[in-house]
């Protein structure tokens, strides 16, 4: 389902540069389908439609699987959560809380399936960088983020996401193709704007992966800012941790 990155290629190389100085990197060569990304994005896209007592229903126990709504701190953003996405009871308690459709479902867990493959083998890809013994990220835990920005031509300038780092090892972006606003934190402190680039995957590093790397990584420091007066639909497939073995 995706392009392994070949060491053999430099590309091990070009990776743990990109995460030691920046913490981020987009993916351009994988082997996810368009139409399938194109598809998630209309269910996201759906389900974010959907009123606000039903989507006031997504909730979990676990911190992170709740839908949040704007908010004093983030007045233009809510977000819908499915924490433990490649879990069959998770994905079915998401579904029925929002009245999803059985393809819309066949979508999420398509893409779920796709995206969790895609992560492992980048984290793989992050340990033979380091030559460290290759990981086995395959039981790590995953958390979907289904992202809106409520921007309007009034809100031009405000703050979508305020600064901040992810908690957990990497977050696979799925960015809107016409609206950007992502912003990531250079080392002088300034700003760079992450522009659109559709059909592609943006990879933000945590901070458990600044741990496990030892501190070589560096957990990227980013914000969303209203850059235009349109809707903009993020998916985010954040991989967090290892689960707990004892």
């Amino acid at each position: 389902m995706w392009r392994k990155i070949s060491c053999e290629e430099g590309e091990c190389k070009k990776l743990r540069e990109a995460c030691e100085r920046w913490g981020c990197l987009r993916i351009i060569n994988h082997s996810i389908p368009a139409i399938l990304m194109a598809d998630m994005k209309k269910v996201v896209e759906a389900l974010h439609e959907l009123p606000m007592e039903i989507k006031k229903r997504n909730t979990e126990d676990i911190a992170g699987g709740d839908y949040v709504g704007p908010n004093a701190f983030s007045p233009l953003y809510e977000a819908l959560g499915l924490y433990g996405l490649c879990s069959s009871q998770a994905m079915h308690n998401f579904c029925s809380q929002l009245d999803a459709s059985p393809n819309q479902r066949q979508i999420v867990e398509a893409y779920g399936l796709s995206i969790h493959d895609l992560a492992v083998n980048i984290g793989q890809k992050m340990a033979e960088s380091l030559d460290l013994v290759v990981a086995d990220f395959e039981d790590w835990l995953f958390e979907f983020k289904f992202n809106k920005y409520n921007f309007t031509p009034e809100a031009i300038g405000s703050t979508g996401v305020p600064i901040h780092t992810d908690s957990g090892f990497l977050t696979i972006l799925k960015d809107d193709e016409n609206v950007g606003g992502l912003e990531v934190i250079k080392s002088s402190g300034s700003f760079v704007s992450i522009p659109p680039f559709p059909g592609t995957f943006l990879v933000n590093l945590g901070d458990i992966a600044r741990v496990w790397s030892n501190g070589r990584f560096c957990n990227l420091t980013h914000r969303v800012q209203c850059k235009e007066g349109s809707k903009r639909l993020s998916i985010a497939t954040l991989m967090l941790a290892p689960k707990n073995r004892n």
